[in-house]
């Protein structure tokens, strides 16, 4: 088959925000080591979206949160605008996917989480996102009365409350019905065109990836390493019924059935 090109990592520091060299995670389990990630390395420019896309026990959720600092890499490092990074921070925003919102909170509250919404600041913030997500009318609901799609929309506001460099999503749509989850990713297709934050995203969905992604950063499993990054030349939004967009997801389908591992959600 012609494969799509298959990027080299970007080189010029001056675009690069998101640094991944030789990072690695070893567990240790009852019958011995085992090893999850092997030997990632992967550069992010400023303002890209990033689609990290393997089947299930490929170690992308794990990269995800060694990158958000909710865990400890074993081996390599990870640079943010040049500094090292190890520990949960402001400069990284992320969305998993259940909400985590606090139920006894409005949306508006669950935005501004531990900060006051009588500063100005945080106020005018607020309702930026409120406006940025849909969800001015909804500001004073509870989340309780709202839909799966809606309650993850609150959860991107809040995590780019912060103005984060970096907004790390893990799955957050998978829990959604088809039709909901395709509304939700022109949803955060259209927060991040008129934001331009980067974004890396994980998924195991080979339509979202498409969908979502300037570059697709391909994994393979045991131990999870980077097989291949596809850089896409597709416009947003994009049109999933476009020879061009089949195109790539039969490619992309086709690559997993080489490597093995034909479970990739078409």
């Amino acid at each position: 088959m012609t494969m799509l090109h298959v990027s080299e990592p970007a080189h010029d520091d001056l675009h690069t925000q998101l640094v991944l060299r030789g990072l690695g995670k070893v567990y240790e389990g009852e019958a011995g080591p085992v090893e999850a990630l092997h030997d990632i390395s992967l550069d992010l420019r400023a303002g890209e979206f990033v689609t990290v896309l393997g089947p299930s026990g490929c170690g992308k959720s794990t990269l995800l949160k060694i990158i958000a600092g909710l865990e400890a890499a074993t081996a390599g490092e990870i640079l943010l605008d040049g500094h090292p990074i190890s520990a949960p921070g402001p400069d990284r925003g992320v969305v998993f996917q259940e909400h985590r919102l606090f139920p006894w909170l409005t949306v508006e509250r669950n935005i501004a989480a531990n900060l006051s919404l009588r500063d100005r600041e945080v106020r005018a913030k607020v309702d930026r996102l409120l406006a940025l997500t849909g969800l001015t009318d909804f500001a004073m609901s509870y989340p309780k009365v709202l839909s799966g799609g809606m309650l993850q929309r609150v959860a991107i506001a809040r995590a780019l409350l912060r103005d984060p460099a970096v907004m790390l999503l893990d799955e957050p749509f998978g829990a959604l019905d088809s039709f909901t989850r395709s509304q939700m990713q022109d949803v955060l297709t259209d927060v991040w065109t008129k934001n331009r934050t980067t974004m890396l995203f994980v998924t195991h969905d080979i339509e979202e990836a498409i969908t979502l992604g300037d570059r697709i950063v391909v994994m393979s499993p045991r131990p999870g390493r980077i097989d291949r990054v596809i850089e896409l030349g597709l416009e947003h939004p994009r049109d999933r019924r476009s020879a061009e967009f089949q195109r790539v997801r039969t490619e992309l389908i086709e690559r997993f059935e080489e490597i093995g591992q034909g479970d990739g959600e078409a």
